[in-house]
């Protein structure tokens, strides 16, 4: 019999916020928070609109100053979310095995920001000026590394790399390190901060990006008019848990993470496969490896992009998996206000999945004034709605082919 996987806790870091609460009541009042970038501008970028983390992020309280200016920006969120996620779950870290808890966090891209500062150093002044501290600030395994020393976490430690579907892969992977008795609990997500010169150039040379300069239209998933995804950053970290090991200690339980799948579209290396024939397959196994059925799923947090490929392949991949079903589910793509975090999306959308379970409430898929034929779905358009969510799913899909299914449901005793 499969050991039984709770949710305790969650931090998230966001162009909407970096508190949970705050983060959803944004996202249940349908708040953009994707703004035009100045620098952009000025510097004639194609791309001009972004969503940022606009709070300040301080961690003196977790890491001495000395010690949070050698972490780029990623690594501060994944602390930063990380924190958040055990003080929600009430660990006493104190009356902990810490051999039995792991750490999963992940990163599409890794420390850019470090990278482009560095490089700059190298060209202007030399090769000795370059940081001693530039390969363990750059690295996308340093977050977990991180999380593991400051909370003495000695159980599973490593980091998982799989462009957009980093974070729901490391919540995957920590879902099986409990199921094989490797931990107890792990702490698990993903965090990206790519906002920079070379970031855009690159996502804006190979058109990936929306080119539509309005901030208040740009990220418009499932929309006719969607012409690419908006830029953006932050974390999201989890607790995981078996559900002896909650309990034993009266933990809250905020959910149950029931399932996951995993697959490859083995077709292209930023396209999807034709009607999502990856997808599809991930999808039906996170059901599967959840005791679920098609219709036991209420919603779906979609990973809908706003691109042109990504939103009718998975369209079509739910049609595929749920048939008529598909037409009863309530889906929506929260990328349409928090713009695409790279490898932290599916940690934030995770989250809001969750606060859906919890609430019964459906975040909206704000922008959405143009359907078509190819998006014939409930995307939920512009207003969040209120309908019972016992179960949902949440999608992640990466450059490279990579796919990530999260099923997670009501926790029943």
């Amino acid at each position: 019999m499969k050991k039984r996987v709770v949710i305790t806790g969650i931090g998230i870091v966001s162009p909407l916020g970096n508190v949970l609460d705050t983060f959803w009541n944004n996202l249940v009042a349908g708040n953009n928070g994707i703004t035009t970038q100045d620098w952009l501008v000025e510097q004639k970028y194609n791309a001009t609109v972004a969503a940022v983390v606009k709070d300040d992020l301080s961690i003196d309280d977790i890491v001495d100053f000395k010690e949070a200016r050698r972490m780029d920006p990623f690594t501060r969120y994944s602390v930063h979310s990380a924190k958040a996620a055990i003080g929600q779950s009430g660990l006493d870290l104190n009356n902990e095995d810490p051999t039995r808890i792991g750490v999963i966090i992940g990163s599409g891209v890794g420390g850019l920001y470090t990278f482009e500062e560095q490089h700059a150093m190298l060209v202007k002044r030399g090769h000795r000026r370059v940081s001693p501290f530039f390969i363990p600030m750059m690295i996308p395994d340093i977050a977990a590394g991180f999380v593991s020393i400051i909370w003495g976490l000695k159980g599973p430690n490593f980091s998982v790399n799989s462009a957009c579907a980093t974070a729901a892969h490391a919540v995957g992977l920590g879902l099986r390190a409990i199921r094989y008795g490797d931990a107890d609990v792990m702490v698990c997500g993903g965090a990206d901060a790519a906002l920079t010169q070379m970031g855009f150039a690159g996502f804006a040379n190979m058109k990936a990006l929306s080119f539509n300069p309005d901030p208040d239209s740009a990220s418009r998933p499932f929309d006719k008019a969607r012409d690419g995804f908006v830029m953006g950053e932050g974390g999201g970290v989890f607790v995981l848990e078996s559900l002896e090991h909650a309990q034993a200690r009266g933990a809250t339980i905020l959910a149950e993470l029931a399932g996951f799948g995993m697959s490859a579209d083995a077709h292209h290396i930023t396209s999807p496969a034709p009607e999502g024939e990856g997808a599809k397959r991930a999808m039906k196994m996170a059901l599967a490896d959840g005791d679920l059925k098609p219709t036991d799923i209420d919603y779906i947090n979609a990973h809908g992009t706003s691109t042109p490929a990504n939103d009718k392949n998975e369209s079509l991949a739910i049609k595929n998996v749920f048939g008529e079903h598909a037409y009863d589910l309530a889906i929506s793509s929260t990328k349409s206000m928090t713009g695409h975090l790279l490898g932290a999306s599916g940690g934030i959308e995770l989250a809001a999945l969750v606060k859906s379970i919890q609430t019964n409430i459906i975040a909206p898929t704000i922008h959405h004034e143009n359907p078509c034929d190819e998006c014939d779905l409930n995307y939920t358009p512009n207003v969040s709605v209120q309908r019972e969510v016992k179960a949902g799913i949440s999608n992640s899909f990466g450059f490279g082919g990579h796919n990530a299914v999260l099923a997670v449901k009501e926790f029943e005793d």
